[in-house]
């Protein structure tokens, strides 16, 4: 199998990613996309750096282990499977999942971090960047970590105001710049959507 097309994206939290990237795999078969979510290489809760106020902060490079998920795109790279448990953060209701990631054509790597290391942005054939207004992310934070991470309303507030704007302005806005294609998610992306999945579409037919 030739080396597969590496996409990497990116996006503030709460601008839409996770949202995205489900629809942009409904417009392809399993044997020709393989989805890596950066999501799940957090380290354990034990491991996760603390503020000054003793709240574990999810929002910083050192959270993830970054040498995992630079080993197994690498594996995937060549032709190997991959496989691990999915992490559920902190949600009690959440029971965790074993995953198995297999080698395709497409290989789509997607979370807040995946560009910050240099090694791993390297591997990227393209890049990809889902934007949105900052209080159009802090409204669909709200949402998604009342939902799936068993946070309240003050732990989301606090969370966003200390830990997640300030990763957003020092470690993700910086790569805008650099990335290849930046799609609007205010209100719809399907534009964008339509133009990636082109994209994919023709690299797979040709």
């Amino acid at each position: 199998m030739p080396d597969p097309l590496i996409i990497g994206l990116t996006g503030g939290s709460g601008s839409g990613k996770s949202l995205f990237v489900h629809e942009l795999l409904k417009h392809f078969s399993q044997d020709e996309i393989c989805l890596v979510t950066q999501d799940n290489y957090y380290k354990n809760r034990d491991r996760q750096p603390v503020d000054a106020n003793g709240v574990r902060n999810f929002d910083l490079p050192e959270s993830i282990d970054e040498s995992s998920l630079y080993h197994d795109i690498l594996s995937l790279k060549q032709g190997k499977e991959v496989h691990l448990t999915e992490y559920t953060f902190n949600n009690p209701k959440a029971i965790p999942n074993p995953l198995t990631f297999r080698p395709a054509p497409v290989l789509i790597v997607e979370g807040i971090m995946v560009f910050y290391w240099k090694r791993i942005r390297e591997l990227m054939d393209l890049k990809v960047f889902i934007d949105a207004k900052e209080e159009i992310k802090v409204k669909r934070r709200i949402a998604r970590d009342a939902k799936e991470r068993g946070y309240d309303l003050d732990d989301v507030t606090y969370r966003y105001k200390n830990h997640v704007a300030p990763f957003y302005d020092r470690f993700l806005d910086p790569f805008k710049a650099e990335v290849d294609l930046v799609i609007p998610n205010n209100t719809d992306f399907h534009k964008g959507l339509e133009v990636l999945a082109g994209f994919i579409r023709q690299y797979l037919d040709n």
